[in-house]
Parts: C-alpha cells; sequence; structure tokens
C-alpha cells in the first residue's frame, strides 16, 4: 500500500507565549488519537508551533483506512431454529440485514445461552474521504482562555486566519469557522508573503525561505548560537535563564538576537531590581563581565532579521530607561518609610475575606515560631533575632518597589531591613522565609529563616484546610502542594525532630477564630494532605509503594525519622528473616483488632510462662522506644519475634475462657500498638 505525507497547520493571530507548548501538545495528542480511532496508520508526528500557527506533520500515512472484521451478534438460537431446525424469519432478516446469508451463521454461548453470530469484514474507506473530519479535531481544542470573533460560534484561543492542509500533493477540502483550508500559508508578518505548499516534505523549508523557523528546538539553539556568538564578540558573560529563553523563543517566528545599554548610574540600584526589570518586563537577558559584575547592557531577541538593528536598539533603550527610572523613584520613596510605619499600614490590609487581615496573619507566624523555637536548641540570641524576623516578616508587601515588582517580596525586605539597621540575621530571614519559591528554588541556608519559613507555610496551610479551601484534582489556586513540600524538605534538611503532627496540630488551634469545622475534621485533611506529598517525596526517592504507605500509616512524627524508616525496610526488605520477621508482627497486628477496646493487662492471668515473659519484653519496650531512632525502634519490634513465635506456639489467644481471652488480646493490642507506632507492616508486600 502506498503512503503519503500529511500536513495541517492552523493560521492563527499571535498567541500569548505561555499557551504555546500546551497547545502544540495538545494538538498533536489529537491528531493522533484522530488517527487511531479512524484505524488509519501512520509512521510518526511532528509539531510545530510558532506565535502565530500551530502545526502537524504525519509521516507516512496509509492510503486506505485499515479494513476490520466485526463480529455481529443476532437473535437467540432457539428464536433462529424451529422445533424442527429450519432457520426462521428472525435469522433470515438478520443475516439480510448484514448483506450475509445463513450459511453465515455460528453459534456462541453468552451468559449460558445460545445466540446467532456473523463475522463481517468492513472495508476502509480511502483516506482522502476520511481527512475531512480533521475539522472536528480543530473544534474540539480547549485552551485557557478562549476568544470569540465575528459572529461566529466557535471558541479558540485566537482568530484563525488561515488553515493549510494537505495529504500528499493533495488539498484537504473542509472549512473552519469560515475558513476554507487550502494549500497556503503565510510567512513572518512583515518579512515573509503568502505561498503555496506544493508538498508537505517541503513545509519547513519553504517557511525558512519567508522568515519562520517553525521548529520550536531550532528556534532556541538559533539563539543561543547568536548569545554565544555576541559573548566572543564583546567578552560578555550572558546568564540564560531556561524560563525566559523558552519564554522568547515563543514570541518569535525568526529570531534575531541584539543588545543595548542602559545608565551606568542606575547600577546603584539592587541587582535583583534591575534584572527582574529587565526579565519580567521586557524580556531582556542581563549582561556579566568575566567576573561576574552586572553591566550597564541588555541582550533582547527581536522577531525578524538584522535591518535597522539600531532603530530597535534606541528604541528597547528608551523603554527601559523609562522603567528604570521609575524603579530608582520607588527605591529613593520606599526608603522614607520606617519598617514599624510599613507595619501599621499593613495592618488593615485584608489577606483573606475568610481569614482575616495581615495583622492577623503574622501574629499566628509569630506564635508558631515561638511554638517551634521551644521544641528547638536555639540560643537566646537566635530565638529574639527569630521572633523579630517573625514580627516584620511581611512589611516590605506595602513598598512600592514590591507593589510594582511582585516577585520581590522577602528579596526588598531584606534590602529594606539591611538600610534600616535591622540585625544582617533578621534580615536574611525575611527573604528566605519564601524559599523555596519553586521547585527549582534553594531552601533556606540560615536557622532562623528555615523557622520562620516553617512557620509562615505552616499558617497558610492550616488558615485555608480551616475554611475548607483544599486542592482538588490539578487545581491549587494557592500553592498549597508547594508550601507542603517545601515544610517537608526543609524540615528533612535541618533534621528537626519535631513530630509533624504537633506542628499541624498546633497550626490549626490558631485558626479556632475562623475555622468553620472541628479541629479534628481540619487536622484529618491536612495530615493526609502532608502524607500524600511524603509519598510523593519517598517514592521519588525509589522506595516501593507498599514500603511508603507502611510508613505513613504510622503517626506523623519528625520528617526525617519517616524517611529513616522507609530506608530501613528498603535495606532489610532482601535480608534473610526478614520475611519471618515482618509475618510474626503481621500476626500480631491482625489478632489485635479483635480485642474490643483498649485495656489494662493483668499478669495474675497468665497461665504460661511465655506469656509473661513476652509481657516483660514489652514494658521493656515500651519503656525504651519513644526516646530511640528508627534503628534502635526496628532491631527491638525484631526482637520480639523469638517471643511472639514461642507465645503463639503455647498460647491460644482465642480461649473459650472470656477473661483469659480479653486479658490475652489487650497483650496483643499494646503490642499491636507499639509496632503501628513504627509502621503498618500489614501494608508490606512480603515475598
Amino acid at each position: 500500500m502506498s503512503e503519503r505525507p500529511f500536513l495541517l497547520e492552523i493560521g492563527l493571530e499571535e498567541m500569548p507565549a505561555r499557551f504555546i507548548p500546551g497547545a502544540a501538545e495538545q494538538l498533536s495528542e489529537k491528531i493522533a488519537a484522530f488517527f487511531a480511532a479512524e484505524k488509519i496508520d501512520y509512521e510518526g508526528i511532528r509539531v510545530f508551533a510558532t506565535p502565530r500557527r500551530l502545526a502537524v506533520f504525519v509521516e507516512a500515512v496509509a492510503e486506505k483506512q485499515r479494513d476490520v472484521t466485526v463480529e455481529i451478534k443476532g437473535p437467540a438460537k432457539k428464536a433462529a431454529l424451529d422445533p424442527e431446525g429450519n432457520w426462521t424469519k428472525a435469522a433470515l432478516g438478520f443475516t439480510k440485514s448484514q448483506g450475509m446469508t445463513v450459511d453465515d451463521i455460528y453459534f456462541k454461548t453468552v451468559n449460558g445461552a445460545e445466540y446467532c453470530f456473523v463475522k463481517k469484514v468492513e472495508e476502509g474507506k480511502p483516506v482522502p474521504e476520511v481527512l475531512p473530519k480533521i475539522a472536528q479535531v480543530i473544534e474540539s481544542m480547549a485552551f485557557p482562555k478562549n476568544m470569540r470573533w465575528a459572529d461566529l460560534p466557535l471558541r479558540f484561543v485566537r482568530p484563525i486566519r488561515w488553515i493549510l492542509a494537505k495529504y500528499g500533493n493533495e488539498t484537504v477540502p473542509f472549512s473552519v469557522a469560515g475558513v476554507k483550508s487550502g494549500p497556503f500559508t503565510s510567512g513572518h508578518r512583515f518579512l515573509g508573503k503568502k505561498i503555496e505548499v506544493d508538498d508537505p516534505k517541503n513545509y519547513e523549508r519553504l517557511l525558512r525561505s519567508q522568515y519562520v523557523i517553525c521548529d520550536y528546538e531550532e528556534r532556541k539553539r538559533e539563539i543561543l548560537r547568536q548569545l554565544e556568538r555576541l559573548e566572543r564578540e564583546r567578552e560578555w558573560a550572558i546568564p540564560v535563564d531556561g524560563e525566559l529563553l523558552d519564554e522568547v523563543t515563543h514570541l518569535v517566528e525568526y529570531p534575531q538576537v541584539f543588545y543595548g545599554s542602559f545608565d551606568e548610574s542606575f547600577l546603584h540600584l539592587p541587582e535583583k531590581v534591575l534584572i527582574t526589570t529587565m526579565k519580567e518586563h521586557q524580556r531582556y537577558f542581563p549582561v556579566r563581565d568575566r567576573e561576574g559584575r552586572l553591566l550597564p547592557h541588555f541582550v533582547a531577541v527581536r522577531n525578524g532579521d538584522d535591518r535597522h538593528l539600531e532603530t530597535v536598539r534606541r528604541g528597547n533603550e528608551k523603554v527601559l530607561r523609562a522603567r528604570l527610572q521609575d524603579a530608582a523613584f520607588f527605591y529613593r520613596e520606599d526608603q522614607k518609610l520606617s519598617i514599624e510605619e510599613a507595619l501599621k499600614r499593613l495592618s488593615p490590609v485584608i489577606y483573606h475575606d475568610r481569614i482575616g487581615s495581615y495583622a492577623e496573619k503574622i501574629s499566628r507566624i509569630v506564635r508558631l515560631t515561638e511554638f517551634l523555637l521551644g521544641r528547638l536548641p536555639f540560643a537566646e540570641e537566635e530565638r529574639r533575632l527569630a521572633v523579630r524576623a517573625a514580627q516584620i516578616c511581611k512589611f516590605d508587601l506595602v513598598t512600592q518597589m514590591v507593589y510594582e515588582f511582585p516577585e520581590l517580596e522577602g528579596y526588598m525586605g531584606e534590602n529594606y531591613a539591611l538600610l534600616q539597621k535591622e540585625d544582617e540575621r533578621v534580615a536574611k530571614a525575611i527573604n528566605e522565609h519564601y524559599q523555596p519559591r519553586n521547585a527549582e528554588d534553594g531552601l533556606p541556608e540560615s536557622d532562623i529563616g528555615a523557622v520562620l519559613a516553617v512557620a509562615d507555610k505552616l499558617e497558610t496551610l492550616a488558615s485555608f484546610f480551616a475554611i475548607g479551601s483544599v486542592p482538588s484534582g490539578s487545581q491549587d489556586p494557592y500553592g498549597l502542594r508547594r508550601l507542603a513540600t517545601g515544610v517537608i524538605d526543609i524540615l528533612h534538611e535541618k533534621g528537626w525532630d519535631i513530630p509533624l503532627a504537633d506542628l499541624l496540630k498546633e497550626a490549626i488551634r490558631l485558626t479556632s477564630g475562623f475555622a468553620d469545622r472541628p479541629e479534628e475534621e481540619i487536622f484529618a485533611g491536612l495530615a493526609d494532605f502532608f502524607r500524600a506529598r511524603l509519598k510523593h517525596k519517598l517514592q521519588g526517592r525509589g522506595f516501593r509503594y507498599d514500603i511508603v504507605d507502611a510508613v505513613l500509616s504510622a503517626p506523623l512524627t519528625d520528617v526525617r525519622t519517616l524517611a529513616r524508616r522507609a530506608e530501613l525496610f528498603n535495606e532489610k526488605k532482601d535480608e534473610p528473616g526478614f520475611k519471618e520477621d515482618m509475618e510474626s508482627l503481621i500476626r500480631v497486628v491482625r489478632i489485635a483488632k479483635k480485642a474490643e477496646s483498649a485495656a489494662e493487662v493483668n499478669p495474675e492471668l497468665f497461665e504460661n510462662e511465655t506469656e509473661g515473659e513476652l509481657y516483660r519484653r514489652l514494658l521493656e519496650a515500651k519503656d525504651s522506644l519513644p526516646g530511640n531512632g528508627a534503628e534502635d525502634y526496628y532491631r527491638a519490634l525484631v526482637a520480639l519475634k523469638p517471643y511472639i513465635t514461642a507465645f503463639f506456639d503455647r498460647t491460644m489467644v482465642m480461649a473459650e475462657d472470656e477473661r483469659l481471652r480479653s486479658n490475652r488480646l489487650a497483650m496483643m493490642r499494646q503490642l499491636a500498638d507499639l509496632i503501628l507506632n513504627f509502621a503498618d507492616v500489614e501494608e508490606l508486600v512480603i515475598k
């Protein structure tokens, strides 16, 4: 069977850069699903995307759908044959409707009864007859934000201006939103022109001739090549931010790198202010010298060629100068505002209409900070500084600089705090308490910053859970998953042995003034939420799912201990005797479920020495284990195995005598509690 390439291009008005990756991936997936549903064979799909086009190139598309053999069920056998064994009208009508004869009938049993069946070959249609249905793929696409234009019912990311659809050298005819498909595409908005694509295989080359590089990766490589050349020519270092590189690659169809300059007097501004102004507002790359010092230059990427670059440079320099003048003004004005005055301005500002003001939020952060300090071996000076940092950690939110550049919260707080002679450790903590801001961000370096970061994140988590505003599915508008992961990472990194459950309960207790549900309910939801994040982290480290589930089914102790328990099971699982050790503990946990309630054990009711010996070992373990690490706890549980085995060999737990049965179950219950406090061993897959 011969094959031909298929090309589909949707021409649009310029799309926002942030929408392009998802739109390209969606189009590729939908095209693949379409070909699968229509039983059309092909070899591979390539996707192309620029601000003005989404396109797919499908390689080696068959010219005919696959033939499909289908099994068609007819009437029951008893309805298809009369008592003499002759075919009835039901059988004749069934086969006639399928274009077949009764000779094609065979019988199969379905749910205990026999039915007529025939096999029918559905011949595939020529692919050119099927491809016009590709219009449904375009119409089914969804975007974060859609537009409607003219009086058309279609909602799309941007108005559709042309559609190119070619199957080999044949145009695929259909229309979407009043736009008819054809063999034409449009080049660069200013440098190119409308051209005909004779063969899908020539698509990239033809667009390149019209100043469009349609392949995203090739555009990115071209930008990097030009940046590297500029670095060599000017003896600069141009730090390439990955997110910014991705964004500018999606903003242009034909990249041209150029540079500009700004007045050296602006270098007195904090470096991050300069970089944020260039990156966030103008999509510029900053420039450094070979020693790493920031230079009064910037690098940008235009959508075009190298003509009239001097004019482009002057225009960009003018825009940046205005931005930097604004930043310099904000910086001067903010320095006139004292921290105490900033806190007064912040006090009436509402953080959330159901949670309260920023002043109330800060009060809870302070109290959580004090709670953490009460559990940590901090010197008195560090405690005082940590509380001070908690009291002023949000003051920069009312500054003009942070209002204009929200990305600078914390950073400007540190800068302004230093200018107002706050202790360097306090200033650093104000910045660090937002860390980690994202998956690529580091953790707070200082202990004070780490304490404040944990307190702030826990306060936010407890507050939103208290009002029932919790993440669901992919929806997490307040970034609560990121905050919980940050708490876990910080506690693990610092090795602070504060039970996570204690931290959650204290944070929840502080929400009593606005919580709309009982504390127990809030704790249950928040604990499960943290378990889910811990599970994600531990499985990400390669631990088996059953080991993770076993460890996280125990009470939430400190993060490092939970991780160490998972490591222990992972280390021991392949050792000789592990299976027998765990089976003895599992046996205890299972039989303990028969105990009606927690009860005291009466040693006077013991009938053999194995009962007394196991109980003595149980009491010793209960006295010693709470303060021990994961290794000691594990060894102590495993050390009970011979006594558990001897007990079960000599003792009938479910004795007929109710007093003996209850007493033995009470001992099993206490032993099971000790085991389950470490891990729910029933979750383990024992091999």
